[in-house]
């Protein structure tokens, strides 16, 4: 089964609530039918709903009735939200008649919902920036326990079966932080091991990566890259990783036994953190576009319920992937909860 087939297969086995905030946008209702059609997720869709109707009958979505769809100017909670809002926002200065105008924004509204446990995840993007999205989630759903750094992690499905997992490596930060601290890189360590597990099934073993492996060169980002190590090996001692690593040292084993003799990932990686988003925005997209690999994603994480941002130029499918994938880090958002 290919790696989407199994997170869609997930999903499917424990139906998770996931909020769409842009209910009337094309893209979104089209994916949204076929999600709903195939039994992926339980939808909430936010819009005006004779709005919505009217182009569920005019596009022949036939399946978008079996959604839950939420009228920002009228609905029920509207009043219990607002409230909800201005309790979490009063001491930055939130007044309650500010909130209940907030609540009136999809995106807003779509991030109460979930905290108020009404929802257990959010897609949006396909019409809103990544600001505009993440905003509203860092007010209200706020960071994971121990987390203060959001990133995005990018799932590679490549054509070198002996790389990663049989093919599928998972890779960190691609989408958020520009340069990351020692304290934001093992955070980001840390969450793209979570997303590896949540998402892509496998069991992470981890390689922050550096142009120097096992101090066989000296510089200040080298040592930055330690002493995030350091740091990860405090916040999850259970973690399978090694650095500083050079990525062939990371993925071959021959060269990760001679350059990294012993090291328990060298050779064996299937998540690769880089040290700065430069590296990774630019390391993604080559192996995508030279070495034929799919990527899939980014997957925003370290925020304490899934909220996931699209591209604007995103298609149907990729809006029915991250429903999926947002619908698996909600299963194991709450299985962490739990323990």
């Amino acid at each position: 089964m290919e790696l989407i087939e199994q997170i869609v297969a997930r999903a499917k086995a424990d139906r998770q609530r996931i909020v769409l905030p842009e209910g009337t946008e094309e893209r979104t209702l089209k994916a949204a039918n076929q999600i709903l059609t195939d039994g992926v997720a339980d939808l909430i869709l936010i819009g005006n709903p004779a709005e919505i109707n009217e182009l569920a009958i005019k596009w022949g979505l036939g399946n978008i009735t079996k959604a839950t769809i939420i009228d920002p100017e009228n609905h029920p909670k509207k009043e219990q939200y607002a409230e909800l809002l201005y309790q979490l926002r009063q001491k930055k200065g939130m007044t309650l008649e500010e909130a209940r105008k907030k609540v009136l924004d999809p995106l807003y509204l779509g991030c109460l919902i979930i905290k108020a446990g009404d929802a257990d995840g959010q897609l949006a993007g396909a019409r809103n920036t990544t600001g505009d999205v993440l905003r509203p989630a860092l007010q209200i759903i706020k960071t994971q326990p121990g987390i203060s750094c959001v990133s995005g992690a990018m799932l590679m499905r490549t054509i070198a079966p002996e790389c990663g997992e049989n093919g599928i490596i998972v890779m960190g930060d691609v989408a958020v932080t520009p340069v990351p601290d020692a304290e934001q890189l093992a955070q980001i360590t840390v969450c793209t091991a979570q997303t590896a597990k949540a998402v892509a099934g496998i069991e992470p073993r981890v390689a922050m990566l550096s142009f120097s492996s096992k101090g066989s060169a000296r510089h200040e980002v080298v040592d930055k890259v330690t002493a995030a190590l350091a740091r990860v090996k405090e916040m999850a001692p259970e973690l399978c990783v090694d650095g500083e690593l050079q990525a062939d040292a990371a993925l071959v084993p021959s060269v990760g036994q001679s350059k990294a003799p012993g090291s328990p990932v060298a050779g064996r990686a299937n998540v690769l953190v880089v040290p700065c988003l430069e590296v990774g925005n630019i390391g993604y997209k080559l192996v995508e576009r030279l070495g034929h690999a799919t990527a899939v994603g980014p997957i925003l994480q370290g925020i304490a319920r899934p909220v996931n941002d699209l591209s604007r130029g995103c298609s149907i499918e990729d809006i029915y992937k991250m429903v999926a994938i947002t619908a698996n880090q909600a299963i194991a958002a709450k299985e962490t909860s739990q323990q």
